[in-house]
């Protein structure tokens, strides 16, 4: 088994789409970022290549690249599976916490879990997304973070 950890945060902008977990998630301001700025997705996608030390997304889909602007993560966390099936891995499980002062984010978690089942062609049972405040601090309502570990079984070892 291999363990990865990912972590991403994106500032409030105004005039783009809020989109967490592929969910597009209705607010008056979007995230920052030179791609759709999912940090949950994002997050998880450190944490696959980080489990697979095979480096971090800024290197795999770097934002001095025009193809990667305005990105859909959930398609860019569809090549990082792709990469992790050809290594010989499967997703043992996955869980995420996005650090939010607002929006609410519960009625999105269920569409973030079966958006990430789909990616990971797994089920849903496998897949975690929970939403925590930091009580006013850290991040204060200017952005959005997200944490996210992963653990991957590597089907090709065999004891």
């Amino acid at each position: 088994m291999r363990i990865g950890h990912g972590y991403d945060v994106h500032r409030f902008a105004y005039g783009r789409r809020l989109v967490l977990g592929g969910a597009e998630i209705p607010y008056e301001y979007g995230l920052l970022g030179h791609s759709d700025a999912d940090a949950a997705t994002h997050a998880v996608m450190d944490a696959v290549l980080g489990a697979m030390a095979a480096g971090d997304i800024g290197q795999l889909f770097p934002d001095t690249d025009k193809r990667f602007e305005n990105a859909d993560s959930i398609a860019l966390l569809n090549e990082v599976v792709d990469m992790m099936t050809k290594r010989g891995y499967v997703l043992g499980n996955l869980d995420v916490t996005i650090v939010a002062e607002r929006p609410k984010l519960q009625p999105h978690i269920h569409e973030m879990r079966h958006n990430y089942a789909a990616a990971f062609r797994c089920d849903v049972s496998r897949i975690s997304v929970k939403a925590t405040t930091e009580e006013g601090l850290g991040l204060a309502g200017e952005g959005i973070g997200a944490h996210a570990v992963v653990i991957l079984e590597n089907k090709r070892f065999k004891l």
